[in-house]
């Protein structure tokens, strides 16, 4: 087990799933009322540059506030952490809705204000939801838990572009935002039947923001190879962000698409997510995990880069789409498989400021990208943007291969785990003894 597990016992796959499926209630709503969003950006302005800064509003408070609130995760109840964060978002989606309803139209900085909300409800959730997951499962099934949310998190994904798209033909926008009131109360609903253990630190002990911040990068360093696996997976990201956040344009721009198609795409993406976390969920991966995160990467890229050359017609679209699909798939891998190392490098009441730490660091690339992806995307054509960010992914995928301390990430943690289940202790012994 990782660290006490005082919520692990028989009952630990039912706790889980119910917790996955809470997850799964919360996301499919406020996935909906994203879709629309954007689809009205799209359909508003046409413009690659607002997609990009609506994109980039939605980030930056995960990357300014995730490096600050570790400290909170590993002190206060974790289920109020998931819960206060949806009840706010919830009344943002209500004043929006009412505007929207009095005004006829939504005021581009209020919907602006809205994404900004969103974004740092989940810059609360995201690193408590990783926190908690090795709680509640046994340190064996870490991965596949992993691969497990990656499912829902993609089953989400599939449901949602299709359904938003149909909603949003027929339903206001205004109207449509007030799914995500719906899903709050399901998602909070379910949480309350869920046993989460209560946090490991010394609850007593006063936050220290700043303390806690420099603690976590020093936990960080002491990890060999994980600094490298950090800085490449931020230049992916650099890479990848950009063509991700225009996924609308590409369809209803370039190809001359619409709503529905752009549907089509995000759905056979998710699809593709699905059955990569469905592999990774069900047979979990070899010892050594940093092989398939750098083929996934390499494969993306391709996908990305050949994108950029399919004519603007139909099969062109139909190609892009299967494209997709294989990208869907390759994206599953880096995401579930790096999550699920990082929380067996560490004890599980460190998890909160190790996470908000690296994802903050993680994710600051992406708004990097973005700043010159609208105006770049606008210059040369969205489809060129594609290849661009592929080439780039193809290299970060080589430069994961090449450096040493990146590509035996892995190998030296299952060496380290071992080590610690031999000695007869919890596998935190390995980072408190370094790399």
């Amino acid at each position: 087990m990782t660290g006490t597990t005082p919520a692990i016992g028989l009952y630990w796959r039912c706790n889980s799933y119910l917790f996955l499926l809470s997850q799964f209630a919360t996301g499919i709503t406020s996935m909906i009322v994203q879709y629309a969003i954007i689809w009205y950006l799209t359909q508003q302005s046409g413009s690659a540059t607002i997609l990009s800064l609506a994109t980039l509003l939605a980030m930056l408070p995960m990357i300014l506030v995730s490096p600050f609130i570790g400290t909170f995760i590993d002190r206060w109840n974790k289920k109020a952490l998931l819960i206060v964060p949806d009840i706010v978002a919830a009344a943002f989606a209500v004043a929006l809705s009412v505007v929207g309803t009095l005004n006829h139209t939504f005021p581009l900085w209020l919907v602006f204000v809205s994404l900004l909300v969103r974004s740092l409800a989940q810059a609360f959730q995201m690193p408590t939801i990783q926190s908690i997951l090795p709680t509640i499962v046994p340190d064996e099934e870490v991965t596949k838990i992993n691969g497990q949310l990656g499912m829902v998190q993609s089953a989400t994904m599939i449901v949602s572009p299709a359904l938003g798209a149909m909603l949003y033909a027929f339903i206001p926008i205004n109207y449509l935002i007030l799914v995500d009131v719906l899903g709050a109360a399901l998602g909070i609903g379910l949480l309350m039947f869920i046993a989460i253990p209560s946090n490991l630190a010394q609850v007593d002990e006063k936050p220290q923001i700043l303390a806690d911040m420099v603690f976590a990068f020093k936990r960080i360093g002491t990890v060999r190879g994980l600094w490298s696996v950090l800085l490449i997976s931020s230049l992916f990201t650099l890479m990848f962000m950009p063509a991700g956040s225009l996924y609308p344009l590409m369809t209803l721009g370039y190809f001359k698409g619409t709503v529905f198609q752009a549907g089509i795409v995000e759905m056979v993406w998710s699809a593709g997510s699905l059955l990569g976390g469905a592999l990774i969920g069900i047979f979990g991966v070899q010892k050594d995990r940093m092989p398939a995160i750098i083929v996934s990467i390499a494969v993306l890229g391709a996908a990305f880069a050949v994108s950029g050359f399919l004519p603007p017609t139909m099969a062109g679209f139909v190609m892009f789409t299967v494209l997709n699909a294989f990208a869907g798939l390759a994206v599953a891998f880096p995401m579930a498989l790096s999550m699920a190392m990082i929380q067996q490098s560490f004890p599980p009441q460190e998890l909160g400021r190790v996470f908000g730490v690296t994802m903050a660091f993680s994710g600051l690339a992406g708004p990097v990208g973005l700043l010159f992806a609208g105006p770049l995307a606008d210059a040369v054509g969205v489809q060129w943007l594609f290849t661009i960010s592929g080439i780039g992914s193809i290299f970060s995928a080589i430069l994961m291969f090449a450096v040493p301390s990146a590509r035996l990430y892995d190998r030296r943690l299952q060496r380290r785990l071992q080590q610690a289940q031999d000695a007869g202790s919890g596998p935190q012994v390995q980072e408190i003894q370094g790399a």
